[in-house]
Order: C-alpha cells, then structure tokens, then sequence
C-alpha cells in the first residue's frame, strides 16, 4: 500500500472511530439528558400516543384518557371529580407538562418504567400496544370528599392522615381546578388564566402553603413542657402570672383573648380554654433551642416527602420575646396543614409519628405489583406516657372546651382550636385552625389538620377554629370511622 492510500485508509478509519465514540456517548451518556430536553418533541409525542395507566382511590379510577383528533397527540389525560382531587392528582398536560404524582410516577404511568419491561416486550411480541402501569393511593374517597365539599367555597385546606401507619386520607385545596382544562395542547388559555388568577387555584394549600399556626401549636409547646421536665403532669398548677409581660420588652403584655381564667392555670385548663399567657411563658421559660429540638422532631424544619415534597414548615431560631410569641403559634411560627396534622396524629399514636405517604402500590398493565410502600417511623416526638397525657388534655377541648363542635357521638376525639392573627400589626384577617383525631378499639383511624383562611366576606369576630374549622374535621372523621367499620 502505498504512503497516500495508507494516510487515507488512517483519516477515514479516525472518522469511523469518532463517529462510533460519538454515537455511544449519545446513546449511554447523553441519552437521558436528550430524552428528557425540553425541547425534543419526540419524547412528548410517544407519551401521549397511547392511554396512560390510571391513578386509583378506593379500587377506582379517578383518572383516564381520551383520544384525540390532534396531528401530534393521540391521547390526553381526563381527570373525574378534577378539582376535588387535583391536590392528589396533580396534572399531565401535552403542553404544559406535568406535576406532583403524573410527574413523579411518569415513567409507571407510561410504561417505560425499567420494571415494566417484561409487559413492554410481551407487548411487542404480541403485537399489543405498549401500557401504562398504575399507581394505587392511600386515599379515602369518602374522606376527600368530605373535605372538599366541607371548604367549599372558602380559601383553605384539609389534610388527614391514618396515624398508625401515616397513610394519607385527604388532602383537599380551595379554590381548586380541573386538571382537564389544561390537559391539551390548545389549552393555552386556560392555563395562562389559571396562573394569573389571584386566589391561586393551582396552588395545593395543604402542601406547599405555610400558616401562622396559631394556638394548635399550643399541643406542641405542651408536649415540649412534659419531654423537658418542666412540669410533672397536666393537672398540676403552673407558673403563670396573670398579666405576664413578655421579656425583653417596654412592659408589653401578653393578651389572652377574653377574661380567661389562665392565673397558674393547669395544663389542661390552660388547653381547654386556650391561655396565651401559660403557653408563652412554657416557651419563654423552656428557651429558643428546646423549642426547636421539640419542633424538629414532629417533623418541623425540612421538607417532607409524600412523595410530592410538602414545604418545610418553620419554628423560628429567634430572641426570647419572639420565642415566646412562637409558642403560642405566632411570631414567625409558620407551617403546612400536612404538618399539624402531624402532630396530632403523633399525639394519637401514642407518641410515635409514621413518615405520611400517599402512594400504597405501583401496579403493572397486568396487576402485578411493582413497588409496595412499607410504613416507615419517622420519629418519637414524645413519649407513650406523655402522648396519653396531652390525649387527655386533647379530648377535654372537645368535651367542654373551644372544641365542641368536633364532638362525635359514642368515639372519644381530641382536638386543639386556634385562631391566628396575620397581617402587618395583626390588620389581616385570622385564619382558623382544627387538628384533631378519633379514637376506636383499634387505635386512632385518622387524625386531621383544617384551616380557613379569612376573607373580607366572613365577619372578622365569626372567624374562628371552633366554629368554622372543628365541623370539617369532624365530617372527615365521621368519614373514616365509617369506613373502619
């Protein structure tokens, strides 16, 4: 061979070595970067060119698939009962993507899952066409619908949750929105309208939205006081003077909403008729840092997966006097509903909190199942005998305290009212708070977080946990007790 065809047959045999390196860095090392572009089509075509798998409550199907007349999309998702659940659901939309479980469970969904890849080749072998697996929830459908149905036309949020294994029951938003109308790829409008829309429909209150907590986070400054040593048991006098100022200030004092009788109050008196003052001065005297290991360990301060990622909520690192104003659920206090529910159930469990989750199973096309959630402790916010103490305390709200409209008849329930104040100088109107739980032979079934958000429409002196908030977790309780039978 001679000199020029041997540099030749060199150049091109580089050539056909770059290409192939090229070629396998684009299959093994690009690929998934490449599927998941944004700006490559293809990926969005294949998606919605056969029915996804369905999300499922209760052994039914709360979501589907229509065919289309679209030149790219065969299929779009259609959803039943679409703003009741679009808080659990999310969207999947040929436009505008997707979120929460049609974005967390995609590949399931759409069948390219690895663990799908038995039925992908059956299916290709048979000629079938390719499908999505399912994804099975803990649900309670009759629970959603008391919650959605209970905020109806107010702002706010409900989360429940099975406290002996974190199972979540309900998880409701109001206002709400269909995840059909922005399903398509012409729904442009109608997802630019949702977006702007003031009262935020798409926003999922119960999980990415934080509350000033206000007195339900009294049970979480109590069991603090108990973990900590700083009183024996919950009928025993405290240290309370009545007024009580709070520290490090010009004589500020802190009020209690009425002539309360909060002087060295009991723990119990102090929950029943709901004393700031008592509360304040738990916080104060347990210190910053107590409080936040307290906190820290009913979950507060890191996001929670469920799998969709619920906001942290915050128990502040801060100076005494603003310490003390946390106790009480204020200050710079701010939390989920998904997180107060929490807490109650942690009280419920006799101290031990379940990690909560919403997804039970992952299901393949032929209903084998794929992935099966354990229930998981989370921690040990307090102990068994100091969880049946503010049980207690709890269930003496709703006998004869602030919480009597959450009574049910023949079940023992617990529950804490709160009332917190917002606004610059406290000029907004409150919000209103119910967590509460029930009790059967079998344990505590559910325990359940509600707030209302105030709005110029509800006078501001008929803004309150007990009156509007307790009758929703009640229904939502009633609910679930029916379905343990």
């Amino acid at each position: 061979m001679n000199k020029p065809v041997r540099r030749i047959a060199i150049f091109c045999g580089l050539l056909v070595l770059a290409l192939m390196l090229r070629d396998n860095w684009l299959q093994f090392v690009q690929a998934d970067e490449l599927k998941t572009n944004k700006h490559n089509h293809r990926v969005d075509i294949a998606r919605y060119s056969q029915p996804r798998g369905n999300i499922i409550v209760d052994g039914q199907e709360i979501t589907g698939s229509q065919e289309t007349n679209g030149i790219d999309y065969k299929y779009k998702r259609t959803y039943k009962d679409g703003p009741m659940w679009a808080p659990v659901t999310g969207y999947s939309s040929q436009r505008f993507d997707s979120n929460q479980i049609e974005k967390l469970e995609d590949k399931v969904l759409t069948g390219d899952d690895d663990r799908l890849f038995f039925n992908r080749t059956v299916d290709m072998i048979t000629g079938k066409g390719k499908k999505g697996g399912d994804v099975i929830t803990t649900l309670n459908a009759k629970a959603q619908e008391a919650a959605f149905k209970g905020l109806g036309d107010k702002q706010g949020a409900v989360a429940a949750l099975d406290p002996r294994t974190g199972k979540i029951l309900a998880l409701a938003s109001t206002p709400s929105y269909d995840p059909s109308t922005i399903a398509g790829a012409n729904d442009g409008a109608a997802y630019t309208a949702l977006t702007k829309d003031k009262n935020q429909p798409m926003l999922n209150r119960a999980l990415r939205q934080t509350y000033p907590p206000g007195s339900t986070f009294k049970v979480v400054t109590a069991a603090a006081a108990l973990e900590n040593g700083l009183y024996k048991d919950v009928d025993s006098k405290t240290d309370s003077p009545l007024p009580w100022t709070l520290p490090d200030t010009a004589g500020v004092e802190l009020k209690n909403e009425g002539n309360l009788p909060c002087k060295d109050a009991t723990l119990r008196e102090a929950l029943r008729v709901s004393c700031n003052t008592v509360f304040g001065k738990v916080s104060f005297n347990l210190g910053n840092k107590k409080m936040m290991d307290q906190a820290a360990k009913f979950g507060f301060n890191k996001p929670i997966d469920t799998p969709v990622r619920a906001v942290p909520s915050i128990f502040p690192k801060d100076n005494r006097p603003q310490n003390a104003m946390a106790g009480i659920g204020q200050a710079s206090n701010r939390v989920t509903p998904l997180q107060m529910a929490m807490v109650a159930a942690a009280v419920a469990n006799n101290g031990k909190l379940m990690e909560p989750y919403m997804v039970d199973k992952l299901r393949a096309p032929n209903l084998n199942v794929i992935e099966h959630h354990t229930p998981k402790e989370m921690s040990q916010p307090l102990s068994s005998e100091h969880a049946q103490m503010l049980q207690s305390i709890m269930e003496t709200v709703v006998e004869s305290g602030t919480g009597t409209a959450a009574k049910i008849d023949n079940v023992k329930v617990g529950g804490k009212t709160g009332t917190a104040q917002h606004g610059v100088d406290n000029n907004g109107n409150p919000y209103a708070w119910f967590i509460s739980y029930a009790k059967t032979d079998n344990g505590s079934p559910v325990a359940v977080a509600v707030v209302i958000e105030g709005d110029d429409n509800t006078a501001r002196d008929d803004i309150a946990g007990g009156r509007l908030a307790a009758p929703i977790a009640k229904s939502v309780m009633e609910a679930v007790l029916k379905t343990e039978k």
